[in-house]
């Protein structure tokens, strides 16, 4: 597979990743202050979910890349 497949793949999946980590551990501010979203998280702690979301996408981008290796994954028709 040519590294461009390969960061294409990763970067779909890590994206998907980011979206499905971002909801976890969330919590809102109870009073917020005027001007603030009462719905904006207190702490979002981004690098935590964007380190998760790399992990979570090279597992996958890895499980891929080996299906496609092995054969099991074709995108021929």
């Amino acid at each position: 597979m040519p590294w461009v497949s390969f960061l294409a793949i990763f970067f779909v999946t890590w994206f998907l990743a980011l979206f499905i980590v971002l909801p976890i551990g969330v919590r809102r501010v109870d009073q917020p202050e005027p001007g603030h979203d009462a719905g904006a998280p207190q702490r979002p702690h981004m690098w935590w979910k964007a380190l998760g979301a790399t992990g979570i996408a090279l597992v996958a981008t890895a499980l891929m890349w080996w299906g496609i290796g092995a054969g099991l994954i074709s995108f021929r028709v």
